[in-house]
This record gives C-alpha cells, sequence and structure tokens, in this order.
C-alpha cells in the first residue's frame, strides 16, 4: 500500500499541470482501479483476509466450541452465568462473518477475475468458499450456498445432503484447474499460506475431500468411501508432512486466545484439558497451558496446571482468573493451524479402520500423527508416551465449587494394541485427534458429534430450555440455530430450512451425519 501511495506521489510530480488534470485532482489518498490491476492487486489483495476469517474470535469459538470440548473455558459469568457455555444461547454471529466476511468479498473476486480474465484466482476463491461454508454447515445444518447472491425476497437453504454432493463436485472442478496450472505463479504476492505454490493447494483440496469424507462415513457409508478414496489415491498427494500445514496467517493480529486470555482475563485452561493431559503424561501441555498464577491464589501452588469446568458454576470472575493461562507463546505467534499432516494421519487411521484403499496401516498412521503433532508444537517425549498403556485420564477437583467436579469419563491410553476392538481404537484416534487440533475446535466438535469421543464430561451447569432446546443431562449441545437476522429477515427460508434440517430449529437437533449408534 505504501509503495503504490509513493508511485503516485512521483507521478503526480513528473505530470504538466494541464496535460494530466484529471490525475492531478484525483483523492491522492484513493488508490485507483487501474492502479490495482497492476500485478493482478485488484483481485489478489482480498484474499489473506478471506483466509484469515475462516476462523471466528471470542463469541464463535471461545464461548463456543472451544468450551464445549473442552479446551478452555471461561472463569467470568457472563450473562449471570446462563450462556452458550451452559447451553442457553446467547451469542450466534459466525454465519455474519462467513457471509460479510468471505462469501460476499469473495463473489467480488470471482467477478473481478472473469472480468480481467484471470480465472484461477476465482478457482482459489471457489475452494476457500468450500472451507467455510463446510465449516458453517458443520454448526447450523442446512446454509444458504447455492442460492447466495440471489435478490430473492426469501432465499432457500441448501440441505446438508446436496451441499456435500456440491462441495465434492466443486472440489472437483478446483483440483482440475489447479493440476492444468501447477506452475503458476500469480498467487505468490497474495498467499500468506503457501506462497503462491499451486501444488500445496492440491494437497489441501484432497486433504479437505478426505475430512468432509469422514463426516459422511456414517451416514453415507458409500459416498464416504468414494471421496475418501479419491483424495488418497490422487497423485497430488496430501497435506503429509509439518512442512505441508495449510497455516492461516493472523495479519498482525494477536491470536484470539492469548487476546481473551492475557488482555481480557475471560479464558483459561478447561478441565477436560487437565484431565486428559495430566493423566496420559502428555508432553504438550507444556506447549498449550503455563501452571497457575500464584501471585494471585498461593493456595493452588499444589496443581501443576489447573482448568475450568466445561460449562462451571461460576460465581466471580476473580475466583478462576489464577488458573492456568494458555502458553505465553500464543501471544508471538504469526499464524494459526487450519489443518495439519497430524489431523490427516488420524483420518487416514480411521480410513484404514472402515476399509478405504490407500489409507494404509491404522497403527502406523496413528503413531505417525502423534509423532508428527508433538514435532508441531514442538514437544518432546513422544516415543515414552506411544509406549505408555497404562495412563488414563485423571478426575478433576476443583478448589472453588465442588460442584464442577467430576470423575474421568474416558479409561483410554496411548499404546495401540492391535487386540483392541475397532471402536477401542477409534477412541485412541479421536482422542488424539483432538488433543493435536488445539485451536481448531470446530473440527474437534465436528469429530465428537459424529463418533461420541473423546469421552469428555457433561457441562457442570446445564442452563438448557424451550427457548433453544433442552438438552438432556446425558447429552450434549447438537448444533447452533439459525440466526435471529434469518428468522426475521428471511423467514420462508428459515421455515424451509428447518423442513431440511429433520427436526425442529433447536440446539438438540442433530444434523445429517450426526448418527446415533456404534462406529462399526
Amino acid at each position: 500500500m505504501k509503495k503504490l501511495f509513493i508511485i503516485l506521489l512521483v507521478l503526480g510530480a513528473l505530470a504538466s499541470c494541464t496535460k494530466n488534470f484529471v490525475t492531478e485532482n484525483q483523492n491522492p489518498y484513493q488508490i485507483s482501479d487501474e492502479l490495482l490491476k497492476q500485478d493482478f492487486n485488484l483481485v489478489g489483495s482480498p484474499f489473506s483476509s478471506l483466509l484469515f476469517n475462516l476462523f471466528g474470535h471470542q463469541i464463535e469459538e471461545d464461548l463456543c466450541y472451544d468450551s464445549w470440548m473442552g479446551y478452555m473455558n471461561t472463569p467470568t459469568p457472563f450473562v449471570g452465568n446462563v450462556n452458550n457455555t451452559t447451553y442457553y444461547i446467547r451469542w450466534n454471529t459466525y454465519w455474519d462473518r462467513v457471509y460479510g466476511s468471505v462469501m460476499s468479498p469473495s463473489k467480488q473476486v470471482i467477478q473481478l477475475a472473469k472480468d480481467n480474465n484471470l480465472p484461477l484466482f476465482a478457482t482459489w476463491a471457489k475452494l476457500i468458499r468450500v472451507l467455510s461454508v463446510s465449516k458453517l454447515t458443520a454448526v447450523h445444518g442446512p446454509v444458504i450456498y447455492s442460492n447466495y447472491g440471489s435478490t430473492a425476497n426469501n432465499i432457500m437453504y441448501d440441505k446438508e445432503s446436496d451441499l456435500y454432493n456440491l462441495f465434492f463436485a466443486q472440489l472437483d472442478s478446483v483440483q482440475t484447474d489447479f493440476a492444468a496450472n501447477k506452475d503458476y505463479k500469480g498467487f505468490a504476492k497474495f498467499d500468506p499460506s503457501y506462497q503462491g505454490d499451486v501444488k500445496q493447494w492440491m494437497k489441501v483440496v484432497n486433504s479437505v475431500r478426505l475430512r468432509l469424507a469422514m463426516r459422511l462415513s456414517k451416514v453415507a457409508p458409500a459416498l464416504a468411501k468414494t471421496q475418501g478414496e479419491k483424495a488418497l489415491s490422487d497423485p497430488a498427494g496430501l497435506i503429509a508432512t509439518n512442512a505441508d500445514n495449510f497455516n492461516v496467517a493472523l495479519l498482525g493480529n494477536l491470536m484470539p486466545v492469548a487476546m481473551i486470555c492475557f488482555q481480557w482475563d475471560d479464558t483459561r485452561m478447561s478441565a477436560v484439558m487437565e484431565s486428559f493431559l495430566l493423566g496420559l503424561k502428555d508432553g504438550r501441555v507444556s506447549k498449550y497451558f503455563q501452571g497457575p498464577n500464584l501471585s494471585q491464589d498461593a493456595s493452588l501452588s499444589i496443581y501443576s496446571y489447573k482448568g475450568i469446568r466445561n460449562g462451571a458454576y461460576c460465581n466471580a470472575k476473580i475466583d478462576r482468573v489464577p488458573f492456568s493461562r494458555v502458553s505465553d507463546d500464543f501471544n508471538n505467534v504469526q499464524t494459526r493451524r487450519a489443518f495439519t499432516a497430524a489431523e490427516v494421519s488420524f483420518l487416514k487411521a480411521e480410513a484404514a479402520l472402515r476399509g478405504w484403499a490407500g489409507a494404509g496401516d491404522a497403527r502406523t498412521n496413528y503413531e505417525n500423527g502423534v509423532r508428527l503433532s508433538f514435532a508441531d508444537w514442538g514437544a518432546g517425549g513422544v516415543d515414552t508416551y506411544l509406549a505408555d498403556a497404562t495412563s488414563k485420564p485423571i478426575d478433576y477437583v476443583d478448589p472453588k465449587d465442588a460442584r464442577n467436579n467430576f470423575t474421568a469419563s474416558s479409561t483410554v491410553t496411548v499404546a495401540w494394541n492391535a487386540g483392541d476392538s475397532n471402536e477401542l481404537k477409534l477412541e485412541k484416534i479421536m482422542t488424539q485427534k483432538w488433543v493435536n487440533n488445539f485451536t481448531n475446535a470446530l473440527e474437534s466438535w465436528t469429530d465428537f458429534r459424529r463418533t461420541g469421543y473423546p469421552k469428555i464430561p457433561h457441562v457442570a451447569k446445564n442452563d438448557s430450555n424451550a427457548d433453544w432446546g433442552v438438552i438432556p443431562a446425558d447429552q450434549w449441545i447438537k448444533r447452533m440455530p439459525f440466526t435471529n437476522g434469518e428468522r426475521t429477515g428471511n423467514a420462508p427460508g428459515v421455515a424451509d430450512a428447518t423442513t431440511k434440517l429433520g427436526g425442529p430449529d433447536l440446539i438438540s437437533t442433530r444434523l445429517w451425519w450426526d448418527v446415533a449408534g456404534p462406529n462399526f
């Protein structure tokens, strides 16, 4: 931006006062479309923001699936301690981020790419749309996709089965375009993730296909297998090493979990992480968290780490502010993990259990996933960890309120045992996938709903009621309701979407792929 502004000033100084009247009388602080077209700036400049907005912030993540999945929880009793973390919906904004910050600007990018004969930029934008909307549908179920951009008063949603067919078809088209342009360099200056390497984006395409295929493994096993095997066999490969990891630039912003933790004192380690990481003697714990703040509460000195129960009973914020913060390292990171090689390895391990061709050996993939995760997070002791067949998650004690105590729901260990049932093997895979996916909780919430793993406790305080849907004491939240803006501004669309959902627009209604019963 600064370089372009200087160019404008230089051009203005060299021009005559009559010959370039229009140029000299332009707003000097406004960059013209003609100048932005140089080096593809006009079509390429939005991409870093599109990628950044694949994720949310406090009310989209930390006060939703970060808490529901037992990664983080808040010491703050927001709205009288009756809020999303206790299953009473107060905030529901990821929809707005997806449509306002991804779908809308990508629509402009696709049109600009067409107008300026830069079709591969449109292809890239379409991939980011799949990445974004595949997350949104995991939150709500039916969403607006094929009809996006309609000028009709009421816009109809896509049902989930149609969405996944559309995702797979669009991934086909994207991969075809990328395969024909493997050495294209036009993305380079706009791509903070892979510096414009199309071959790396082809690995993302295959990895996303595998992730989405696995979501459907219970509801549509034949389709899941076909799409999963397609991803596994594609010559472009998958995200296979940590050098391949799909990381999203923070664009100079603080990592959200660091901002919420250190600047606002509104999030802390979850008790569920304490139970699993300490119980399993997991070396990643020090890369995720730090010990309690003893200068604020010396009584916590008996704990190496201390977390807050998911959906906890909380009275005064100060009670648990001294509990474990995230590692100080999160204040300095420049990127966040969107899709890692470890996650791909765990997907391949599950695919092997399901008998998908090309998946390889379940144990090899499982152990490789753990090794990749330890290396990615900079943790040591992975060999000892993988050999541990006895350590198990520990019970939790809240020193401030015994109502938050729990007995560990899981007795899972780390070491692979060929004699275990496929269900137990899957529990091991999903538990390790969950640990690895710290800071990417939406994917873990999706896995948890479809598999039931890892085995985490229920919320301590369940405030669900008829307003948003009742979650029974032996169950967990299933989805987010459609947004109030859509309910009032697109009521016929929401009514139609509810019929496609297959149940009422409540947090207790399962999504299409969330099928009850065993996994095998």
